[in-house]
């Protein structure tokens, strides 16, 4: 869950304030945003046209979408619906959840890239969901060695991320064309 990484004091909004200098960073966002990249690749990447920059758009426009549903959920969830919400707690909402949006990046990088590369649409599709799926991984195991968690217990998450990763893998190439 988002918030035992956090690292900071609870809110009255139900969330945490930013953790103390030197605490660990919540990546959950980047986790979570990664899986999503990669979804919207292989799900996209099965349809036959791609249009690069109608991928761009569709792998950045989801995240925002997925970014403001995110902040809408955790500012006007059952914790705060009977209570004015302030400046700075949307702000520090939004700020938490950017990671979402950030995680979409470097797949569009890849996207855009392909041709300087000399990848066709479908290399491209594939190197795509393998930075999503490893940027998922990594932040996964940033987030449990932010937290001090044992060698083994990161080793765990990332094999969990890589798997749930390889599931998607799988799906693509299930509906490849």
């Amino acid at each position: 869950m988002k918030d035992d990484l956090a690292g900071g004091e609870p809110d009255p909004a139900g969330g945490h304030a930013p953790p103390a200098h030197g605490a660990a960073r919540d990546y959950t966002g980047a986790v979570y945003g990664s899986l999503l990249a990669a979804s919207v690749v292989a799900g996209a990447g099965t349809l036959g046209r791609f249009p690069r920059l109608e991928m761009i758009v569709l792998l950045l426009g989801t995240s925002v979408v997925f970014w403001a549903a995110h902040v809408h959920a955790r500012l006007f969830g059952a914790r705060a619906v009977f209570r004015t919400i302030s400046l700075a707690e949307v702000r520090r909402a939004c700020a938490e959840e950017w990671p979402i949006v950030t995680a979409a990046v470097p797949p569009a990088a890849v996207v855009a890239l392909g041709p300087l590369l000399g990848l066709e649409a479908q290399g491209t599709m594939w190197l795509a969901i393998g930075v999503a799926v490893a940027g998922q991984v990594g932040w996964a195991a940033a987030a449990a060695a932010g937290i001090g968690a044992p060698p083994r217990a990161v080793l765990l998450t990332s094999v969990v991320n890589l798997l749930l990763g390889l599931v998607i893998v799988a799906l693509k190439a299930a509906f490849h064309h």
